[in-house]
């Protein structure tokens, strides 16, 4: 984990790679608590059976599950010291590319976009890719925007 010792280190860091977090592995558990919270039950995320006769050969966690483990990678990949708190403001843009099979490992790595002024503090952008062990390409790319206050 990179630490900023305060928000002019973290306006530094523009540029900065972050990473990589811990691998976590998405279980078939994740998904359905993901389902029953949001209300997406669709067969390819919940029907085990269906799905291994589906197109990806297993169930797959759903887009939104994989783009809200940004929260927690983030919070792995780097900290901000000497801010009253951190927020998560939201995404400017977010990519879908490889679907994470039940049973997959994931991690993340992330580079620092930008940092700007904003009242009170800063706001930063970092693009986190989301790896799956053993695949080519991430699951996915999310644009995270944060904001630190002083």
């Amino acid at each position: 984990m990179t630490t900023y010792a305060n928000l002019d280190a973290l306006r530094a860091a523009v540029g900065a790679q972050l990473g990589p977090t811990e691998w976590r592995t998405i279980s078939q558990a994740m998904i359905n608590g993901f389902a029953d919270a949001t209300g997406d039950h669709q067969w390819i995320h919940v029907d085990v059976d269906a799905a291994k006769a589906g197109p990806f050969g297993a169930p797959i966690a759903h887009g939104y599950l994989t783009m809200s483990l940004c929260a927690p990678f983030l919070a792995e990949l780097a900290t901000v010291d000497g801010v009253s708190m951190g927020i998560n403001y939201g995404v400017n843009k977010a990519r879908f590319i490889t679907p994470v099979k039940a049973g997959s490992r994931v991690r993340a790595t992330g580079s620092v976009q930008e940092v700007s002024d904003v009242a009170g503090g800063a706001q930063a952008v970092v693009a986190i890719t989301i790896e799956i062990e053993g695949e080519a390409k991430p699951a996915a790319v999310v644009e995270t925007v944060s904001r630190y206050l002083a």
